[in-house]
């Protein structure tokens, strides 16, 4: 991994929850609450289901980002740079990989993944991106379309995470229509020299590898390791966002980079290889929302418990009781809906309409979550400090990428009626 960017926090400059030391002064009674364990938003005991070692995991994981992530993230984020001190410590949960088996990766089923995404997502969003961009996209590339030899070669030190990967399939032109990627592949020899640009492309910046997607001179979409030192391969961070300030997204940009032909993907034929990738990260892009909605919910809740407002809690109120109600509702409808779908792809039933669905329908609800959380804080609900704006601001990011509702719904509407609506008819027919 090459750090390009961030500095590390001087632990005596923050304080707690990550707020400044220069203080936003904290009355008495207003401190940022303690969000309480899974039970707070597992109404319907689907704990009961999981097995003793996958509540254990889960429980490691809320546990690291309870220590190591939530304390000092908002400084970076304020500061809109990574913490690539942390990138290391997710060692130690041996989650790298997610699904994949074999190669030093974990091997989880879709249930077990589905434990750990939201949980990485519950602590911080930019943390859940970094890892699914790493583990769902780049190794789940190599892992679905890498001949033995690459699988051999990348993902060892991957799932170590002694190489940090990234995946390039955006360009500046083509977004939604990323089928559509340019002719800027050719064959030289016992190489692939490759020219153009990706856009939007997270961990570019540190990154060892891309998997860069692209169209070769035979027509044919083709998958290559790119490694990141190669000359003529050149990222800068886009800067200005509103939403996932940590993530280091980049323009990349590519003049004659040479590509060993041994890094070109095996098993990539067409562009619709990459739909089994996709849908990977689109199924861990649903759990980062319902992640976000449940960090949502749990300060909410808690916040409503420990406040004081007219001599008593905000909780005794009947107005934020329903409120937090139909919070719970909400959240307890996608947990179920989710856990099923999980199972579905545990038993070999995979359907894109299925985790657009899902991602359509989560992160729809993780915003209006958020937003009412943020209202519930009132202005304690703008401050870094209590967390909720920062989850509010990156979950606009989280239902953009992958595909916006608008996306997903007409993947779904497709697959219900039969008529594709991606490609407009002329006009009159």
């Amino acid at each position: 991994m090459r750090a390009t960017h961030g500095t590390a926090v001087d632990p005596g400059q923050t304080v707690p929850n990550g707020a400044f030391p220069s203080g936003n002064g904290r009355p008495s009674g207003v401190e940022p609450p303690v969000p309480g364990g899974p039970e707070h938003s597992d109404y319907y005991l689907l704990d009961n289901l999981l097995t003793d070692e996958q509540r254990a995991l889960r429980k490691k994981v809320r546990e690291f980002m309870d220590r190591e992530v939530i304390p000092i993230i908002n400084p970076y984020w304020e500061r809109a740079e990574f913490p690539f001190e942390l990138v290391p410590k997710p060692a130690q949960l041996d989650v790298a990989g997610f699904q994949i088996s074999g190669y030093g990766c974990p091997g989880m089923s879709n249930v077990t993944a589905g434990l750990v995404i939201p949980e990485l997502a519950r602590g911080d969003l930019s943390i859940s991106t970094f890892a699914g961009v790493h583990s769902a996209l780049a190794m789940m590339s190599i892992a679905l379309l890498g001949s033995e030899e690459q699988k051999q070669r990348f993902l060892p030190p991957m799932a170590r995470l002694e190489k940090i990967g990234a995946f390039g399939l955006t360009e500046p032109a083509h977004g939604t229509d990323v089928v559509e990627p340019e002719k800027t592949a050719r064959r030289d020899g016992d190489s692939y020299v490759v020219n153009g640009y990706k856009r939007w492309i997270g961990n570019t910046t540190f990154a060892d590898y891309v998997i860069i997607w692209s169209r070769g001179d035979d027509g044919h979409v083709g998958g290559y390791v790119v490694e990141t030192g190669a000359p003529g391969f050149d990222a800068h961070v886009i800067t200005g966002k509103t939403a996932l300030r940590r993530v280091q997204n980049a323009q990349i940009s590519l003049t004659d980079v040479r590509v060993p032909a041994a890094n070109r993907l095996a098993g990539v034929d067409t562009f619709r290889d990459t739909e089994k990738v996709l849908l990977a990260s689109r199924f861990c892009v649903a759990w980062e929302a319902i992640g976000a909605a449940i960090a949502g919910y749990e300060t909410a809740l808690a916040y409503a418990k420990q406040r004081k407002q007219f001599g008593m809690p905000p909780a005794a109120f009947q107005l934020i009781r329903y409120r937090l109600s139909r919070m719970l509702a909400d959240i307890t409808d996608v947990l179920c809906m989710q856990y099923r779908l999980s199972q579905l792809l545990d038993e070999g039933d995979y359907s894109m309409p299925r985790v657009a669905l899902a991602k359509m329908h989560y992160t729809e609800g993780a915003r209006a979550i958020l937003a009412d959380a943020r209202d519930m804080l009132g202005g304690n609900g703008i401050l870094l400090d209590y967390h909720v704006a920062r989850h509010l601001c990156d979950i606009e990011a989280i239902d953009t990428y992958e595909g916006t509702d608008t996306v997903q719904a007409l993947i779904v509407g497709r697959d219900i009626t039969g008529y594709n609506a991606f490609v407009p008819g002329a006009p009159g027919h």
